[in-house]
């Protein structure tokens, strides 16, 4: 079993920048992909970043590239979402997630993930 605990989300203005983490505990859970998503109601939710156990893979959506980093602090077991230069439309609900499996393309896509945190709101407005 995985529990994941997402901090860092509030109201930034449009250009500002917010550190999201993802502390995670259980076995193994250094071992594991992990990623970001984001949700917005009435939207399905939306595949932001991910990275692979050992941080030598990343992907990342196109609206966030160049602006967002993803990272991950094995020793602390701990995810990390630096975002830079927001904008209004990044407005959402952001969670951090487990995916068992060996990165790959699946490992952009939600339903393949197995655990998710309870997700932390960030507000992007002037």
């Amino acid at each position: 079993q995985v529990q994941l605990v997402e901090s860092g989300g509030g109201l930034v203005q449009p250009g500002g920048s917010l550190r999201l983490s993802c502390a995670a505990s259980g076995r193994n859970v250094s071992s594991y992909t992990m990623g970001w998503f984001r949700h917005n109601l009435g939207k399905e939710r939306e595949f932001v970043a991910a990275i692979s156990w050992d941080s030598s893979q990343t992907n990342y959506a196109k609206s966030v590239t160049g602006r967002f980093t993803i990272s991950r602090d094995n020793a602390k077991t701990t995810l990390f979402l630096q975002m830079n230069s927001l904008k209004p439309e990044d407005t959402a609900a952001y969670y951090c997630g487990v995916d068992r499996s060996i990165y790959s393309r699946r490992s952009f896509r939600a339903e393949n993930y197995d655990y998710w945190g309870q997700g932390t709101q960030v507000t992007v407005s002037s």
